[in-house]
Order: structure tokens, then sequence, then C-alpha cells
């Protein structure tokens, strides 16, 4: 159980964060292309080699790769995120298969990865940590006072009244 000067010391570190995302934020005005200007600018394969030097690896190569670094079972891994055996193997055979940002981040507390690699593995999900979110502030706090038990981080959750993890 998280104890009281814990939870205050993660409403305080909430609240500074949420401010200074506020004071940080800064409006732009997007850069609009027209269609034909884009389509008559991109020479034949120019996409195709762009995509290819810019893509970065997938979910489950990335998420595999952690879990052989830190020489787990699968079996290990999912059990401590709560997701069940069919769920893992979903993520584990379909390269494209896109779980939800909760389950991402319930593996990366499985594998008691820190916030840089938690953020990686986020990323290769097309997902990240908000500094604006309270929620995702929450996570982040939990990661960098390497709180990686799900129940103490649903938790702390739970003190924002936000939804649990898994």
């Amino acid at each position: 159980m998280l104890g009281k000067e814990m939870l205050m010391h993660l409403e305080r570190y909430v609240q500074e964060h949420l401010e200074m995302e506020a004071v940080v934020y800064k409006s732009a005005e997007p850069f609009i292309e027209s269609e034909k200007y884009i389509v008559e600018e991109i020479q034949q394969g120019e996409l195709e080699d762009f995509i290819k030097t810019h893509r970065k690896p997938t979910l489950n190569q990335v998420l595999f790769r952690f879990i052989d670094q830190a020489g787990a079972r699968d079996s290990e891994v999912y059990k401590k995120a709560g997701i069940d055996r069919k769920h893992f193997s979903k993520i584990r055979t379909n390269p494209t298969y896109r779980p939800k940002k909760n389950t991402v981040i319930a593996l990366a507390l499985a594998l008691e990865l820190g916030f840089e690699d938690t953020e990686e593995l986020l990323s290769a999900a097309g997902y990240s940590l908000s500094d604006s979110e309270t929620y995702d502030l929450v996570i982040r706090f939990c990661l960098e006072k390497n709180i990686y038990d799900l129940y103490l981080v649903n938790q702390a959750l739970d003190y924002f009244r936000l939804k649990p993890l898994i």
C-alpha cells in the first residue's frame, strides 16, 4: 500500500508537471500543403525510400527484445502484466496488432522498464506519456520511483479517481 507521504509526493509531482506544461504550451500554426503540390513534388520511389530509412521497429520487435534482455519467459511477463495468454499471443504473432496503451504500460511495468525504455515501447505502439495528462503523470511518477507493482500503480491511479491499468 502506498503511504500517505508517497501519495502527497505523487500529488505534488502531478501538480508541478501540470503547471509547467501550462506555462510551456505554445500554439503553432500548422503548415498546410495542397494535395496536388505534394503529389507533383514526390519523385517515384522517394516516399518508399523515406519510409524505409525512417521506419522504427514494431511493437512486438521492441517488446520481445526487452523480454530477451530481461531473460524472462513470456508467461512470467504476461502474468505479471495481468494479460491473458491469448491476448499476449496476439501481440507476439501479429506484428501489425496495436494493443491499448494500458496494455503496453502494463507490459513495461511487468518488465520493470525505466522511463526511457517505457517511452520506446510506447512509441513502437504509437503512444507516448504526456506531461499534460494526470493519468500519464501518475504512470511516469511510478516509473521514476521504481514502483512496478500493478496493485500499487492502480492504487496511485485510484487516488486521482482514474481508471486502473488492467
